[in-house]
C-alpha cells in the first residue's frame, strides 16, 4: 500500500508546478477502485469491438407441412442475405466472407446451394462463402467463426449465418457404421437418437413428465403472446415463396412472414394426452420436444470502429464464445456446462445476465440446465424457444442471434448482457455472450461501487 502511495505521490509531483510543489493540496492521492469493479476485462480497444449491425431471420416454418415445404434451401438463405446488406446500406462487394452453419445437407451439396444463394441475394463472385457444421450451434458457431477471423485481420466486415431445410433434408445416418463402435461406449452413445438423450436427462436427473409439459405449454404461450404482439416483426424477413397443393399439383404464390409452429392455447391437459415417442415408460412426447422446421438466418459483423465510420447503428457486442464437451448420453446438459464457460470468459457472474435464448431442444434438457444454473424464470426465452418456435438445426444459432438481440434493443440500456447456448448431438454445448449495443460507451463502462473496498489489484 505504501509503495503504491509512493508511486502515486511520485506522478502527482511531476504534474504539480515548479514551485511550491508540497504545498499544492488541490490533488491528492486516492486508491482506485475502477479495476475490479469493471463488468469484463476488456482484450480488446473499444473501437476494435467486433458488433453486430444487423441480424434477420426468414419465418420458422414445420417441416413437411408448413409454408416453406415447397421453397428450396437456397431460396431460403437469399432473402436474410440480401436484408442485411440492403438495411444497412453496405456494399454488398464490401464482404470478407460468409459463414453459414448447416447440418443436415451433404456438404458438398450444401456449399453450392451457399453460393448460389449469395448470387441470388445480388452479391458479386468476388466475396466468397463457406459452411460450417457443429451441429445444432451451427449458425452460433458461424457468427463465432466471423467474430475470430474479425479479430485476427482477415477482413473488415463480414456474414454469419444459419440454413437448413428439415423437408428437403431429413435426418438419418448414411453408409454403414464403423464396427469399432462396439469398443467404445462413448463412441457408441453418439449413435443414440436425439429422443433417447432426452430420457436419460429426464431419468439421470430427476425431470418428471409435468415439469416438461409444463416448460411446453409457457413456450407456446410466450411465442403466441410475442407473435400477437409483433415482438417478432423487426426480425423477421417475409420470404416470397410458393405453395404446392399435393392432390392437383397447383401452385400458388405466397409470402410467408410468421412463424407456423407456435399453437395458441397449448394446455397441460393436450399435452398429457400425447404418448411418449422413443421409450415406451418414458416422458419425452412430440409435444415437449422442439419442432423439425426450416428456417434461414444472417448476422452481419465489423469493427465498432467501421460501423461508427459508416454511422450504421450498433446492435450488440459479441464479448465471448465457449464450446464444450459433455456425455454424449446426456448431450442435452451441454448448456449447462457452456454457459458458465461464455460467462467467465467475458469476465462476468450469472447474475450479471439479463436474458437467455437458451435452445429448447426437449423440455427435459432445457429444465434441467435452467434449474442447474439457478436462472430466473423471468429472463429465459421470454419469447418462448424452440418447442414452440421449432427448430432448424443450422439456423437456429442465428435465429437466436436475432431474436436475443432485438429483445435487448426494445427492452433498452437496462438490459446490458444476453447469452445464447444451445446442447449439441454427441454430447456438446455451446454458449456466447453479447452486451447490448447502446447500452455502454467509451468512458463509464464500469459497475456502480457501492463503497471503496480498495478493489484495484494494486491495492495490496
Amino acid at each position: 500500500m505504501e509503495k503504491m502511495q509512493m508511486r502515486q505521490q511520485l506522478l502527482l509531483d511531476h504534474l504539480k508546478p515548479e514551485t511550491g510543489r508540497r504545498a499544492a493540496a488541490n490533488v491528492v492521492t486516492s486508491i482506485c477502485s475502477a479495476n475490479d469493479s469493471a463488468p469484463y476485462a476488456r482484450t480488446t480497444d473499444f473501437l476494435d469491438d467486433v458488433v453486430i449491425v444487423a441480424a434477420y431471420r426468414t419465418p420458422i416454418c414445420k417441416a413437411k407441412r408448413g409454408g416453406f415445404k415447397d421453397t428450396y434451401p437456397d431460396d431460403l438463405l437469399a432473402p436474410v442475405l440480401r436484408a442485411v446488406v440492403e438495411k444497412t446500406g453496405v456494399n454488398p462487394a464490401e464482404i470478407g466472407d460468409i459463414v453459414i452453419g448447416t447440418v443436415l445437407a451433404p456438404g458438398a451439396q450444401r456449399a453450392n446451394e451457399c453460393r448460389m444463394a449469395a448470387f441470388y441475394a445480388g452479391f458479386p463472385e468476388t466475396v466468397p462463402i463457406r459452411t460450417v457444421n457443429r451441429q445444432c450451434s451451427s449458425g452460433l458457431q458461424a457468427v463465432a467463426d466471423v467474430v475470430a477471423a474479425i479479430k485476427a485481420g482477415f477482413y473488415d466486415i463480414g456474414i454469419g449465418g444459419g440454413l437448413e431445410s428439415m423437408t428437403v433434408n431429413p435426418m438419418a445416418w448414411e453408409g454403414a457404421v464403423n464396427p469399432k463402435v462396439e469398443a467404445d461406449q462413448r463412441a457408441q452413445d453418439c449413435l443414440l437418437p436425439m429422443g433417447i438423450t432426452s430420457e436419460n436427462v429426464a431419468e439421470r436427473y430427476g425431470v418428471d413428465r409435468r415439469q416438461q409439459d409444463e416448460a411446453a405449454v409457457k413456450s407456446h404461450a410466450k411465442a403466441a403472446a410475442a407473435r400477437a404482439s409483433g415482438r417478432f416483426k423487426d426480425e423477421i424477413i417475409p420470404v416470397h415463396t410458393k405453395i404446392v397443393d399435393p392432390k392437383t399439383g397447383e401452385e400458388k404464390q405466397v409470402v410467408i412472414s410468421e412463424d407456423d409452429g407456435i399453437r395458441p392455447g397449448t394446455s397441460l391437459a393436450d399435452l398429457s394426452k400425447l404418448k411418449t415417442v422413443f421409450k415406451k415408460s418414458g416422458t419425452t412426447t412430440a409435444g415437449n420436444s422442439s419442432q423439425v422446421s426450416d428456417g434461414a438466418g444472417a448476422v452481419l459483423l465489423m469493427k465498432r470502429k467501421t460501423a461508427l465510420e459508416r454511422n450504421l447503428p450498433i446492435l450488440g457486442v459479441f464479448r465471448s464464445f465457449a464450446a464444450v464437451g459433455v456425455d454424449p448420453a446426456v448431450m442435452g446438459i451441454g448448456p449447462a456446462v457452456a454457459i458458465p464457460a461464455a460467462i467467465k470468459a467475458a469476465g462476468l457472474e450469472i447474475n450479471d445476465i439479463d436474458l437467455f435464448e437458451i435452445n429448447e431442444a426437449f423440455a427435459s434438457q432445457f429444465t434441467y440446465c435452467a434449474q442447474e444454473l439457478g436462472l430466473d424464470e423471468e429472463k429465459i426465452n421470454v419469447n418462448g424457444g424452440a418447442i414452440a418456435l421449432g427448430h432448424p438445426l443450422g439456423a437456429t444459432g442465428a435465429r437466436c442471434t436475432a431474436t436475443l438481440l432485438h429483445e435487448m434493443k426494445k427492452r433498452g440500456k437496462d438490459c446490458r448482457f444476453g447469452v445464447i447456448s444451445m446442447c449439441i448431438g454427441s454430447g456438446m454445448g455451446a454458449a456466447a455472450v453479447f452486451e447490448q449495443g447502446g447500452a455502454i460507451d467509451p468512458l463509464s463502462n464500469v459497475r456502480a461501487v457501492g463503497q471503496n473496498n480498495l478493489l484495484s489489484r494494486d491495492a495490496k
